[in-house]
């Protein structure tokens, strides 16, 4: 593990694996870089990959109040610290990656969650009730109400993961659901945002989330000026290993 100070003075974790040309995972929403590390070690064998903690998370630092921007900054340092030349984000990660603008060659994005049509309706009130749970020292309460009212998992399945060991952990990371929220902003895709992208992007998908979500990405491609979306046979939200490794080494290296 290595850390980089980002502009605050918050310092950023990271782990790199393999040789070849660096190539930057941004982390989605309730996760920290263990949830990458099998993406990561199949990379390896054509990237350097450097796998990080957004804030807040794992073995990064954070600061008292929250900024979107910081996050950007904290992408951008990292890039700076291992010379990345590419950047793969998913989910809400997609949002720190475009918004913050950085001179990768390439970039790619796994299934951004933009609330289009089909998509179950945004919780009321989420951003400002996740921020309640969170003054309230309730992390728990903020990752069931991101479970259930906005992934849409039915609550006992919830009620079933609370009595496991991996509860601890999401509660570790349930604050940062507020982090995600606020860089979503409407979750409505952001078509002028988008538009000014010129960057080259691969916006992909799963064969097996829900036809609003692959609409969601196909949606991203097509306000990107350089964006090209492919679906993969995966499991919701995601793409094997393997897959991914190869998809993207196809479209950073190959092509």
């Amino acid at each position: 593990m290595e850390k980089v100070t980002s502009k605050d003075g918050t310092e950023i974790a990271y782990d790199t694996y393999g040789s070849g040309p660096v190539l930057v995972l941004v982390a989605g929403g309730f996760t920290d870089r263990a949830r990458y590390v099998p993406d990561a070690e199949a990379l390896a064998s054509t990237f350097t990959v450097v796998n990080y903690d957004r804030r807040g998370r794992g073995d990064s630092g954070d600061a008292p109040t929250y900024a979107v921007e910081r996050e950007w900054e904290d992408l951008d340092a990292v890039r700076s610290a291992t010379g990345a030349r590419f950047a793969c984000a998913y989910s809400s990660g997609s949002m720190v990656l475009f918004q913050a603008g950085l001179p990768f060659e390439k970039q790619a994005v796994m299934e951004p969650p933009f609330r289009v049509e089909g998509a179950p309706p945004a919780p009321e009130r989420y951003i400002e009730r996740l921020q309640e749970y969170v003054a309230a020292g309730n992390p728990g309460g903020a990752a069931e109400l991101f479970m259930v009212e906005a992934v849409g998992q039915p609550k006992e399945v919830v009620d079933q993961i609370r009595a496991t060991p991996m509860w601890a952990g999401l509660e570790a990371v349930a604050h940062t659901l507020v982090y995600d929220g606020l860089q979503m902003g409407d979750s409505a895709v952001p078509t002028a945002l988008l538009s000014t992208i010129e960057l080259p992007t691969l916006a992909l998908y799963s064969n097996d989330s829900p036809a609003w979500l692959q609409d969601s990405v196909k949606q991203t491609a097509a306000a990107l000026p350089n964006g090209t979306a492919e679906g993969h046979d995966g499991t919701f939200h995601t793409l094997p290993p393997e897959t991914l490794a190869g998809v993207l080494t196809n479209y950073f290296v190959t092509a």
